[in-house]
């Protein structure tokens, strides 16, 4: 999908249309409406705090913003852009409807997160560009959004292919134009290859597909080892075996919060309590909403010197409860130092299991249960 977030956003605000927007942030910064029925938005200029961008529109992205960038960088770069809170709800609703309406025409669908998916053609009638077409039509007619789809004999290929002529862009990539069409871009293209296996290519000066692909298989192998050298070299080639998986089992489950300030666990612990809880509600609810319970529930914690530790605890049986993840979540603060101030604080369930009829609980107070703070050390 292009530019997920912000293009359900500018469903809802369509004077936006053509505008720098950024997403990002909480539900605090709606839009406030004047006495003339106009809406007035918050702008990137009078953002203070260390939130991250979690998307823009195209418009901002050529000014520089990017997703994963924080706010106040993104806020030198375009001050005047526009910056709406983040709304899960709405993205996944339009995720299930753009899903659906792929689905009523190729079934085969990898899941691959909000805004994507892979779709095998193999089987259906009909020539591939026809198809691709189809879909395209049938997703903005259930979602009113474009999509962008790249088509090619696997996986590799059709990741990049469909990032080539976004945003509604439309790519039919066959095996003979790796060589024109692939060779040419940077090595990061390749989905797989991060910063840090780009730095070390870089190093041997390999900075595009084509030198990679060009590359003696013994210099790959010095410096990645025999495994890696060999998938390198291949997605090189636009080689790629991997199959459609239209079903697979998600390890663990989390959700977790950046403060806009670091948090003391003694002096704000009121507030760092509020969160907490919120925490452990959102993500027995995420467990129901997926159909899963968590028997592991485990915390994560940032420090302000940016040191990340986790704890877990293992339960006789799973759950999706809120109040019994709060609790165990509850039990692992316990065994950590909170001594200094926090940036970040996280929930997780894993040892996963298909939920069912909610267990019989013990008490039905709803109460709040605290935040124990350790005495020091």
């Amino acid at each position: 999908m292009d530019a997920f977030y912000a293009s359900v956003e500018l469903l809802r605000y369509p004077e936006l249309r053509g505008m720098p927007v950024v997403i990002a942030g909480r539900r605090d910064r709606q839009p406030t409406v004047a006495a003339d029925g106009t809406r007035r938005f918050s702008r990137l200029r009078d953002y203070v705090g260390r939130g991250v961008v979690t998307t823009a529109t195209y418009e901002a992205r050529t000014l520089g913003v990017h997703s994963g960038m924080g706010v106040m960088k993104a806020a030198i770069l375009a001050a005047d852009a526009i910056l709406l809170p983040v709304d899960f709800d709405a993205y996944r609703h339009y995720s299930r409807l753009f899903k659906a309406a792929v689905a009523a025409i190729a079934p085969e669908i990898e899941d691959r997160g909000i805004d994507e998916i892979y779709i095998d053609l193999s089987d259906l009638p009909g020539d591939s560009l026809r198809l691709a077409r189809q879909i395209k039509d049938a997703v903005r007619a259930a979602t009113g959004l474009s999509c962008s789809i790249g088509v090619s004999p696997n996986k590799l290929l059709s990741k990049i292919a469909s990032d080539l002529d976004k945003p509604d862009g439309l790519t039919i990539l066959a095996s003979s134009d790796v060589a024109e069409r692939i060779w040419p871009l940077p090595v990061r293209r390749i989905s797989g290859i991060g910063p840090k296996a780009a730095a070390r290519l870089a190093a041997l000066g390999i900075n595009t597909v084509g030198e990679l692909a060009h590359v003696d298989p013994a210099i790959l192998q010095d410096h990645f080892g025999r495994g890696h050298a060999l998938w390198l070299h291949e997605v090189a080639h636009g080689i790629d075996e991997r199959p459609i998986v239209t079903r697979s089992e998600p390890k663990s489950v989390s959700r977790e919060t950046t403060f806009d300030r670091d948090l003391h666990p003694r002096r704000d612990r009121a507030t760092l309590s509020e969160h907490f809880t919120a925490l452990c509600a959102k993500l027995a609810e995420d467990l129901r909403r997926r159909g899963y319970r968590g028997r592991t529930i485990g915390i994560k914690l940032r420090y302000e010197d940016f040191r990340t530790v986790t704890r877990d605890v293992t339960l006789q049986s799973a759950t999706d409860d809120p109040r019994t993840i709060r609790r165990a979540a509850g039990e692992c603060l316990r065994r950590v130092s909170l001594d200094r101030r926090l940036r970040l604080l996280g929930v997780r369930a894993s040892a996963l299991s298909p939920g069912g009829p909610p267990p019989e609980r013990e008490s039905t107070d709803q109460g709040e249960l605290p935040l124990t703070i350790a005495s020091g050390g």
